[in-house]
């Protein structure tokens, strides 16, 4: 089962499941029309994809899992998923910066709903179609977003916060910026808030670049960040229950759904060129022919593990003690590892299925762009890390006795 398949017809679902007409699918292809058309400039210069951004808040896509009566569309994950995927297709930038978004939003509707100052914000994010960033990484810490150094100061009826954030991803082109920080002054690394700051609550001091080999038009720059709200702003639920119950299902799931729309034009491509040989060559199959076969089987893989990913946090959603467990926690954090490898061996078959057309960086059947792109996908948060954790984790568990265990 794809993701797609999961709907139908190119159709979504609310967040109570019932099946509704494609519109949001819709409008998403709009959005990648333009976003497919800025592409290329969007790589050389390593801008922000400005006009795909603009069309996703034309088209309303920034507010899709905020519910229906906070102003939002009540949008589910698996429709979300959707879209990021077919932005995948068309800009690779555009998709990370949709995903990143997007999870942020699945972090405020799930533990700031209810709270006065959050809900405003989520029925402001709607009305004018805000767009969050995230800053989870700091310092030398790199990746490891379950410690943070900078914490929140208390300033009088306000609070502060300053941190040196490795990289903040579009963070200049951003309307706020949900971060993680330390409870307090005296709370260890890892007793974690997450905090939402609107860009008039603080201000950016660029500290590095970004000069990268793919995903150049995310703009992940590292900045320090200065910044002074209210108290409500800092999420009431601990971030360790946000990161479990939230933030690592959300963003692995859309990760993986931006990564698969990338290896799906890739292996498109392959499918073009291979069929524009073959016609060429009266039918018979050009060499390269096994690689397209490998690509289209690792794309396969890919899209049947996100659609497995979705079906189990929708079960496991309803109870949090779930989410929670060992056996969820794991299976989530590897469709991180498991999809991302996947989507570089699909690419990369694509690649080969195309042969110099595709290494070309010009003609239709250029993959390169494709290449660069996902080569980003092991190295964010990265493989090696989160194996090694796991590695660790794991050594509390029982080895299963058989296979229903």
């Amino acid at each position: 089962m794809t993701i797609q398949d999961l709907y139908g017809n190119g159709g979504t679902a609310r967040a109570d499941g019932a099946a509704v007409p494609g519109e949001p699918a819709l409008r998403a292809l709009v959005v990648a029309g333009i976003a497919a058309a800025a592409a290329e400039a969007v790589d050389r210069d390593a801008r922000f994809p400005a006009e795909a951004l603009a069309a996703a808040r034309a088209q309303r896509l920034l507010g899709l899992l905020v519910p229906v009566e906070l102003g939002g569309e009540g949008l589910g994950l698996g429709g979300v998923a959707d879209v990021t995927y077919a932005l995948g297709r068309a800009c690779a930038s555009t998709a990370m910066i949709f995903a990143m978004h997007q999870t942020k939003v699945a972090c405020l509707v799930d533990h700031g709903r209810g709270q006065p100052w959050h809900d405003a914000l989520l029925r402001r994010l709607c009305a004018e179609q805000l767009l969050l960033a995230s800053s989870t990484t700091e310092g030398q810490g790199g990746g490891n977003v379950r410690s943070s150094a900078a914490a929140i100061e208390p300033d009088g009826a306000h609070v502060t916060l300053e941190r040196a954030a490795s990289v903040i991803s579009y963070g200049a082109q951003a309307d706020g910026v949900v971060t993680t920080a330390r409870r307090g002054p005296d709370a260890a690394s890892s007793d974690q808030v997450l905090a939402v700051f609107l860009k008039e609550d603080y201000a950016l001091e660029r500290l590095s670049g970004w000069e990268t080999l793919g995903m150049r038009g995310t703009c992940s720059a590292g900045f320090r960040l200065r910044a002074r709200g209210l108290p409500e702003q800092v999420l009431p639920v601990p971030y360790q229950t946000i990161h479990a119950e939230t933030m690592t299902p959300v963003s692995h799931i859309l990760w993986s759904s931006a990564w698969a729309g990338i290896a799906a034009g890739a292996v498109e491509r392959a499918q073009g060129f291979t069929r524009q040989a073959a016609r060429q060559a009266g039918g018979q199959m050009p060499p390269g022919a096994a690689h397209y076969g490998r690509a289209a089987a690792s794309l396969k893989t890919l899209r049947a593990l996100v659609a497995a990913a979705l079906d189990r946090y929708r079960a496991a959603s309803a109870e949090p003690r779930a989410l929670a467990s060992l056996d969820f926690q794991t299976a989530i954090t590897m469709l991180k590892v498991e999809t991302s490898e996947l989507a570089v061996a699909s690419v990369t078959s694509a690649m080969r299925a195309c042969g110099l057309a595709g290494y070309r960086q010009d003609g239709a059947f250029s993959v390169g762009r494709a290449l660069r792109d996902i080569l980003s996908a092991p190295i964010m948060i990265h493989n090696d890390r989160i194996v090694a954790n796991l590695a660790a984790t794991s050594l509390m568990a029982t080895v299963p006795g058989s296979l229903r265990d």
